[in-house]
């Protein structure tokens, strides 16, 4: 009953702050995973994993509920998903890692511009503003500048930065998907296209994981499959330009848990930042849930 009395977008920016657990939580496990395997093993087995997790569900509606209503959207998104992670893991190994989450936190941005731009949302001051401070506490956490010796734009930067629109056209049109396919639905064609398309990178290297890693890239296939499924809720239930705000946080996520599980106090930075960031999102979600 209390949900019901929660205004959309708020329901949406829960469920958004939902998925940033989950994939904090994925980014962790992967990381450790990535320094065993292959990468692209790793991510095609992520994928493929996370589909098999969404179907045993989704089989429950019957067979022919599997197919989209919309396949040749599903498709595109597919295609743009992909086409993300073959550019980001190409900057990989080119960038630091203050440079590798500040670039990779331009997404929302991109999202933003691109709701407004083929979606035609209401991209209020309000919104702007969450996203562009929410976006200047990711910088006060990782401090490019000075973090590791910034030496101006190189080839990774430019590929990372590219990354971003690809990404956002993939939620993009996950929101348009949202008019005509169940949550359940997407995330598993989701999952299989992008397994699908990275398949060839993960043969190039296939290594055979050990009982150790399969169970972890098992818990990556739950963690992978659930962070989707929380997104896609967040886009059905609002403005995909709404909730953008919130995937900051996730830089808020990633130090309780390096506290919790390392006991590896925060920075000043990170500590000036997530507060910025923190309080960006609650002031936005205390201006959404006001009556228009």
């Amino acid at each position: 009953m209390a949900g019901a009395t929660l205004s959309p977008t708020l329901r949406g920016m829960l469920w958004m702050a939902a998925s940033g657990i989950l994939f904090t939580l994925l980014n962790s496990t992967m990381k450790k995973l990535s320094h065993e395997l292959d990468p692209w093993l790793v991510g095609f087995l992520r994928y493929l994993l996370g589909a098999l997790v969404i179907l045993v569900p989704a089989l429950r509606l019957g067979v022919r509920e599997l197919w989209p209503k919309a396949p040749g959207l599903q498709l595109v998104r597919g295609l743009f998903h992909a086409g993300g992670l073959l550019l980001w893991f190409a900057a990989l190994p080119m960038v630091s890692i203050a440079e590798l989450t500040a670039i990779g936190f331009s997404g929302p941005i991109f999202i933003c511009l691109g709701a407004v731009l083929f979606l035609k949302e209401r991209m209020t001051g309000a919104r702007w503003a969450a996203v562009l401070v929410g976006f200047a506490g990711v910088l006060l956490v990782v401090h490019p500048v000075d973090a590791g010796g910034y030496s101006g734009i190189s080839t990774g930067m430019l590929l990372m930065l590219a990354s971003g629109p690809v990404f956002a056209g993939s939620f993009l049109v996950a929101k348009v998907l949202t008019r005509h396919d169940r949550t359940d639905i997407m995330v598993l064609w989701q999952h299989l296209l992008v397994s699908l398309l990275v398949l060839p990178f993960a043969l190039a290297a296939w290594t055979m994981p050990s009982a150790g890693q399969w169970i972890l890239l098992i818990v990556c296939g739950f963690l992978g499959a659930g962070g989707h499924y929380c997104i896609t809720r967040s886009f059905r239930v609002a403005d995909i330009s709404a909730v953008q705000s919130v995937k900051f946080l996730e830089l808020v996520w990633a130090a309780l848990l390096g506290l919790a599980m390392f006991d590896s106090a925060p920075e000043g930075w990170t500590l000036a930042g997530g507060v910025l960031i923190l309080a960006s999102t609650l002031w936005l979600a205390r201006h959404e849930s006001r009556p228009a």
